[in-house]
């Protein structure tokens, strides 16, 4: 019979112990706020006046001017899924990337190391560069794209399955093997592409876009990264002891290779779901967690109540900044995530006294 374990609170990664109420109560207003901002600031000039009027109408079924007609379609078809869709994509790619580095006991891992963005990419990019799957209209390239990624992580987890279960050295190493192979297939689609624009949205899509958001796509993916979310911090305490080592968390009444195995079905389809409809985002799911585990420590109770809000911020600003930086042109918001996760990311490795899981 399964039970569950006792309340395992890991060693720190970091001094700062910031309380967990008052941070997540400070990121929700802030991600209110980055909500608007993304609704608010465009290339079209759209008065702050106008957008709350917009909104509110929107939200009340309220009349508007023929005038408006413009205006509403761009805040609240086009401005508005967009922002809502990448904090769901940011939440679930930080939560992910927490569960992803205590499963396999790595402080590089993150949600793309299974290679199911890889796999993910052939499926999308075979609908943009061979018009695979163009009888499904809009639900084509995510449809695509999700299946290639449950095929992907199917692959993964036959070759990866050992008599002993699935062993963290195992999965890093058949989902980075399989993820090179993922992306030469893409790169031979996209240098055989026929045609420039296609290439370039391939291209688009393998760096991570909002730029396809549309209100069909955000019920879906919410559901699935609040699911995903809710079992993790059903499963927080085991994830302590997991990310103590197979031996100790199996003394404390975990079934590592259970838990693990669990826990790759749930990252696999968080993971292909916000793939899916943004493209393959990076370093979301890397930095935050490491972000977030200096900030409250390594418990993944506390770690996982936050990391989702800061990844919802993260990639609400990261994708307003692709919008703005080169308007009316856009860059890949998986760009803007590099750009500033890459020197972030060095400064909290060369702080002294980090370490992932306090090790």
């Amino acid at each position: 019979m399964h039970r569950s374990p006792p309340r395992i609170s890991p060693s720190g990664s970091g001094t700062a112990r910031l309380p967990v109420v008052p941070l997540v109560l400070g990121l929700t207003l802030l991600l209110f706020v980055s909500l608007v901002c993304g609704v608010g600031l465009g290339a079209a000039g759209i008065g702050w006046t106008d957008v709350f009027r917009l909104l509110g109408a929107g939200l009340t079924g309220g009349t508007l001017d023929a005038g408006d007609a413009a205006a509403y379609t761009i805040v609240w078809e086009i401005r508005l899924p967009r922002v809502v869709l990448g904090a769901v994509v940011g939440a679930g790619l930080a939560a992910v990337g927490v569960a992803v580095q205590a499963m396999v006991r790595n402080a590089l891992a993150d949600p793309f190391v299974l290679g199911i963005s890889s796999g993910a990419a052939v499926g999308a990019n075979a609908v943009i560069l061979l018009g695979v799957f163009a009888g499904l209209g809009v639900w084509a390239l995510s449809l695509s794209a999700f299946a290639s990624a449950l095929a992907a992580t199917a692959l993964v987890y036959a070759m990866a399955r050992s008599p002993h279960g699935l062993t963290p050295l195992r999965l890093i190493l058949t989902g980075t093997a399989l993820a090179y192979g993922f992306e030469a297939v893409t790169t031979v689609m996209v240098f055989g592409a026929a045609r420039g624009e296609a290439a370039r949205s391939a291209i688009m899509w393998l760096l991570g876009s909002l730029g396809g958001a549309t209100w069909a796509q955000v019920p879906l993916a919410a559901v699935t990264v609040a699911a995903g979310w809710a079992w993790l911090r059903l499963r927080a305490e085991s994830l302590n002891a997991l990310a103590m080592g197979d031996e100790t968390s199996a003394a404390l009444g975990v079934q590592p290779a259970r838990l693990r195995r669990e826990l790759f079905l749930v990252t696999a389809a968080v993971t292909g779901t916000v793939v899916a409809v943004s493209g393959a985002i990076g370093f979301v799911g890397l930095m935050v967690p490491h972000v977030v585990r200096m900030l409250v420590g390594a418990d993944h109770r506390r770690v996982l109540a936050v990391a989702p809000l800061a990844g919802a911020v993260l990639l609400v600003w990261a994708d307003l900044l692709s919008r703005l930086l080169l308007a009316p042109a856009e860059l890949p918001v998986g760009v803007i995530t590099a750009v500033v996760g890459v020197p972030a990311f060095v400064l909290l490795m060369r702080r002294g006294g980090y370490a992932f899981g306090g090790r």
